[in-house]
């Protein structure tokens, strides 16, 4: 199976230690979060991995040359040249899956106890175009699902904005999820990134898309996650690892 992992992001919460290193290769528990992301996901099957690159690139290649690719095949789609967000960064991988399977999409800073076995199968049973995992934590930026989990929309509640491809959207009826930064996609997403160029985000095309297709909402059960985003996430990122061993 195939997956993208997002390793070009600037970390700019992670100062000082992404003003010298990338945000992949910040040490948890004494390894990068890029390889406990990749072991991760090696162990439940992905054998053919694209990491995008930007930020310290150079730092990440030679880290992955160093460890023989852990195995499996690694190659690096490169935006050293510019930052072209989530939206852009799958489109420009796009090349990578050309098997008409669909692939999965992580971010390096998310760490999880999600069974991708079960998210895969998920997808495919729904034979949506997408499919993101979501969970009911607290964050100020919501997706908006129906009773179906399929997308309506998003929300910012603090600031009372909302966005929706459905005019008549009453989002006192959607039930409010956060995304958790990784997602399942069928090949078929390229056809409808027609026209989109450039540097764009994957929730924006969501949403610009939801009303046309069905894009699913996958709730895991029995959550463990944490996002590594801040300096003081650190030590309970190494507390999830040590205590999911």
């Amino acid at each position: 199976m195939k997956a993208l992992v997002f390793a070009a992001g600037l970390g700019t919460r992670l100062k000082p230690m992404t003003d010298t290193m990338p945000k992949a290769l910040v040490p948890i528990d004494g390894k990068p979060l890029l390889e406990h992301v990749l072991r991760k996901l090696i162990a439940n099957g992905f054998d053919e991995i694209i990491i995008n690159v930007h930020h310290f690139a150079d730092q990440i290649i030679a880290f992955l040359e160093k460890n023989d690719n852990f195995g499996i095949r690694i190659v690096i789609s490169d935006e050293r040249e510019a930052l072209l967000e989530t939206g852009g960064g799958i489109k420009k991988a796009s090349w990578f899956f050309d098997d008409g399977k669909p692939f999965l999409v992580h971010n390096v800073d998310i760490l999880s106890n999600i069974d991708f076995e079960k998210l895969y199968r998920y997808h495919l049973e729904h034979q949506g175009v997408a499919t993101v995992v979501v969970s009911e934590r607290d964050t100020a930026r919501y997706l908006l699902f129906d009773d179906d989990l399929r997308l309506n929309g998003w929300t910012n509640v603090k600031t009372g904005e909302v966005k929706s491809p459905f005019e008549a959207l009453d989002i006192s009826l959607c039930r409010r999820l956060a995304f958790s930064g990784i997602h399942v996609l069928s090949p078929q997403i390229f056809d409808l990134m027609a026209g989109w160029n450039g540097k764009f985000s994957i929730i924006d095309f969501y949403l610009a898309i939801a009303s046309q297709t069905e894009i699913k909402g996958f709730v895991p059960s029995n959550l463990h996650m944490i996002d590594v985003g801040k300096i003081d996430s650190l030590y309970n990122a190494e507390l999830f690892l040590n205590n999911s061993l």
